[in-house]
């Protein structure tokens, strides 16, 4: 069986910026509690809750980078490279379950509005746009290649859109004494949550479950292999993606003729060539046959 490698995908990611925000949200989540406790603002306390998950997360996103580097062995033939997306999924469903948590209590506080401290939570909410501002802002470059900084990126945003809610509300409640405000941004912060956990979750599910990727069309791959010279049948193929940098390819291919070892080589290279460049396949296992006996009916089998 043939075996392509192709790293040229891979871009190293820098599990330092992850600790800094880990430091950051820690000081915030701290410092709403505090607040919200003090003011009586139940979405300076949902913020501050949202924090908190943060600081998991991300810790659980800090560990899964680190894994993700360890190289692989006898026992652990892939190494800790699918920890990435085990963390993104984690973080998805954490994001869901706070979302439902914040909409129920926003609920009950609508039914029975308190007077809020406003003074506190207006300047507690700038602190937190100004600390998960600059978290965001440095894990931006690092969350266009990887689904796991993308999931704790999705997390440090919505939290500085949530603490830009916070202080709209808090603006509205010293002004104008618009106390339910503070119950409905928490709602509405929910449901936002809600929307993206969910494109996060589904994707994070998309890769553990080795689901081919949305983008690669099986039977426009095997025109497209077949076009080549010598190839008879492409069939009983798998594709998946690894993590983010690996997506893979194998499959058994049917020869017309009984080529030898060379051509074989000779061909693959043009196959792997095609299997990159139309569909970023950048791991090709190929296992040639000639008059085999196996139903080569089938493009899909286990």
């Amino acid at each position: 069986m043939a075996h392509d490698h192709d790293h040229s995908f891979h871009q190293p990611l820098k599990g330092r910026n992850l600790l800094i925000s880990i430091l950051l949200n820690v000081g915030i989540t701290i410092a709403q509690v505090i607040g919200g406790i003090i003011s009586g603002s139940l979405a300076l306390l949902s913020d501050a809750l949202h924090n908190f998950t943060d600081v998991i997360s991300l810790i659980i996103s800090y560990v899964a980078n680190r894994l993700a580097r360890s190289k692989a062995s006898t026992n652990k033939t892939f190494g800790y490279k699918r920890a990435e997306i085990i963390a993104a999924f984690i973080n998805a469903a954490t994001l869901l379950i706070i979302a439902v948590i914040l909409m129920i209590e926003a609920v009950k506080r609508l039914q029975s509005p308190e007077p809020i401290g406003s003074n506190l939570v207006i300047w507690l909410a700038l602190l937190g746009i100004a600390a998960n501002g600059l978290s965001v802002f440095i894990l931006k470059k690092d969350a266009d290649k990887n689904l796991n900084m993308r999931s704790a990126y999705l997390h440090l945003f919505t939290d500085m859109l949530a603490s830009v809610a916070v202080l709209a509300g808090g603006l509205l409640m010293k002004f104008f004494g618009i106390f339910w405000i503070d119950s409905l941004l928490t709602f509405l912060i929910g449901i936002y949550l809600i929307y993206v956990a969910i494109d996060l979750l589904k994707s994070s599910t998309r890769m553990l479950m080795l689901f081919t990727p949305e983008h690669i069309d099986i039977k426009a791959l095997v025109r497209s292999v077949h076009q080549i010279e010598d190839v008879n049948k492409l069939h009983h193929i798998h594709v998946w993606c690894l993590n983010e940098d690996e997506l893979h390819l194998e499959a058994h291919l049917d020869f017309k003729r009984d080529i030898t070892l060379s051509e074989f080589n000779r061909i693959l290279i043009k196959i792997e060539q095609v299997l990159h460049d139309e569909y970023g396949i950048n791991h090709v296992n190929i296992q040639p046959e000639f008059n085999k006996e196996d139903p080569k009916d089938f493009i899909v089998q286990d």
